[in-house]
């Protein structure tokens, strides 16, 4: 399906437009631990997405954010139109999905813009997306570190890898950045430095705190949701992607630290031994 990358190393210029998903942006916040009680800086958005595409070879800067939410946060920075959905848990997010869709169409039919940056992780924007793609607009999706990683990320977590595989560029949302968002403050330390690798832990030691976690976490699910979620995984090879992406931020601000790909396996594969009662080899 995706036939977009045909400028792949080189230099795309134009105007941007900017989707973003609010509840998207907190949680990939969240992934950074110092950034887990701060506050997003609208202010700052559109300079850093900016400073983004840049790095990631895409010479156009955001003209416009369209921000859709369920939460007025009092922030009123120019350049930005706010769009008022449903709460996620009252439907699933369709409110945000076809707020997003309607928005990316028509700009894309009307051609608008030359490039579209979508911060969002619903994988039920691929139709969307594509359809943008063949009216001639570049789209590429805001991304946590984990896209620097895309074979990987296919086994761990198939839809998302489907999603991202489709953007013409990934870009990834990484620390200084983070912090820049937060802190209201214009781009700075932008360049494309590896992270640090994370020192090794004991296995044994990360497998403790990893039960740990679940076990809190399935104590406190009522057994209506317990029933929901066996019968989910017993047709499934995966973890639902919400559940998934709630332990991963729990067990995160346990370890101070992101897990290792390996760390991640071990993990859903003890939530599938404790819901279903037995190994995920089994």
């Amino acid at each position: 399906m995706n036939s977009h990358h045909r400028f792949d190393g080189a230099q795309r210029q134009g105007t941007c437009m900017a989707l973003v998903d609010g509840r998207y942006m907190a949680w990939l916040l969240g992934q950074n631990q110092e950034m887990v009680t701060e506050a997003l800086s609208r202010q700052s958005l559109a300079p850093v997405l900016t400073a983004l595409l840049h790095q990631a070879g895409v010479t156009a800067d955001v003209a416009r954010v369209y921000w859709y939410t369920d939460k007025a946060d009092g922030q009123n920075p120019p350049d930005q139109v706010v769009r008022m959905v449903l709460p996620h848990p009252a439907d699933g997010g369709t409110s945000m999905l076809r707020a997003l869709s309607a928005d990316l169409h028509k700009l894309a039919s009307r051609q608008a813009c030359d490039h579209v940056l979508v911060a969002s992780d619903d994988e039920r924007l691929l139709m969307a997306i594509d359809d943008a793609q063949l009216h001639g607009v570049a789209v590429h999706l805001l991304a946590d570190e984990a896209a620097r990683q895309m074979d990987q990320l296919a086994k761990d977590d198939p839809g998302w890898a489907r999603l991202l595989a489709q953007a013409d560029r990934r870009i990834v949302l990484h620390p200084q950045a983070m912090r820049d968002l937060t802190q209201g403050r214009a781009p700075s330390g932008m360049g494309a430095a590896a992270p640090a690798p994370t020192p090794a832990a004991d296995p044994e030691v990360v497998r403790v705190a990893l039960q740990e976690v679940i076990d809190a976490w399935w104590n406190d699910e009522p057994e209506d949701l317990r029933e929901d979620l066996r019968e989910e995984l017993q047709n499934s090879r995966g973890l639902p992607q919400e559940l998934d992406r709630h332990l991963l931020l729990r067990v995160r601000k346990v370890l101070d630290r992101t897990l290792s790909f390996n760390e991640k396996k071990t993990l859903r594969d003890l939530v599938r031994t404790k819901v279903l009662g037995v190994t995920a080899e089994e």
